[in-house]
This record gives structure tokens, sequence and C-alpha cells, in this order.
């Protein structure tokens, strides 16, 4: 059966957004990898993370590099006592991507986005495209302007 991915190139292109599309030629083992091809630092790759806040309600969360994530501050931060990471099924459900392919850009609903500072620290980053081993490098600015109602929050342990 062939699923229809939405294409995150193809909806910043109809947004006027300026990007690169990068494909890797073997198979991304790690973000050192990852950054090393792609002529990046790893705090320029981000993290497109999926969490379950409620029963079918999800946020994603937009982290640059090998950041973690403080569910504490996660959980306080949505007034919530309890979180989990996404399963793969739900990650697919919610975002219509594979897990490690998944974008902000191309959502089939709309989803509440959060993106830690450390995304936009570095003028130009690289986020998930839909399409494993393949990346979108683009402005971080471009990234805010197109995800304008995300908020901007300090989520990451430090």
């Amino acid at each position: 059966m062939k699923v229809d991915i939405p294409s995150a190139s193809l909806v910043l292109e109809k947004l006027g957004v300026p990007h690169k599309v990068f494909r890797h030629e073997d198979p991304v083992m790690s973000f050192e990898q990852a950054a090393r091809e792609r002529g990046q630092r790893v705090s320029q790759i981000v993290r497109s993370i999926l969490f379950r806040i409620a029963e079918n309600e999800f946020v994603m969360v937009l982290v640059a590099g090998s950041a973690q994530v403080s569910w504490k501050i996660l959980r306080k931060h949505l007034g919530v006592s309890r979180i989990t990471m996404a399963t793969e099924d739900e990650v697919f459900a919610v975002t219509g991507y594979l897990v490690g392919t998944v974008s902000p850009f191309g959502l089939p609903h709309p989803l509440k986005v959060l993106i830690d500072p450390s995304v936009v620290h570095e003028e130009q980053i690289s986020i998930g495209s839909g399409i494993r081993n393949t990346a979108i490098i683009m402005k971080s600015a471009d990234l805010r302007h197109v995800l304008n109602e995300a908020q901007l929050v300090s989520l990451v342990l430090i």
C-alpha cells in the first residue's frame, strides 16, 4: 500500500520560503554524521519531537542538536501532570510522517508547536523533510516566520 506523505519542501515552496533539500547518500546513523555531511554543526540539526499530553492531544517540540527536553519543564509549561512520547503509530497518525522524518511543515491538521531557543541560535538549520535520509536546510528566521504561532520556550536541560 502506497502512502501519500505530504512533502515539507512543497509546503515551503508554496509559501515562497527559500530552502534546500539535502539528500544523504548513505543512511544517517548519528547527529555527527548528518552534520558533517550537510556541512553543519550538530547544533544546527533540529529535531521535531511529538509528545502526547492527553488522549488525542499532542504537542510538537523543536529542539536543536542532541539537547534533551526537560519533561518537568515541559509539563509545567503545558500545565499537565503527565506526558509521554508519542508512539510510532501516533507520530504517523498525527503528522503524516514516519519517525525520523518528522517536519513541522505540511502537517495534516493544526498542531501546537513549541520551539526551544536553541533552534534560533543558529542562522542556518536543517530539519526533517518527511523523507528518510533527507533534510531541509533553511534559515531559522524563516522557520520562525512560517511557524509564527509557535511559542518560543526554554525546554532543554542545561
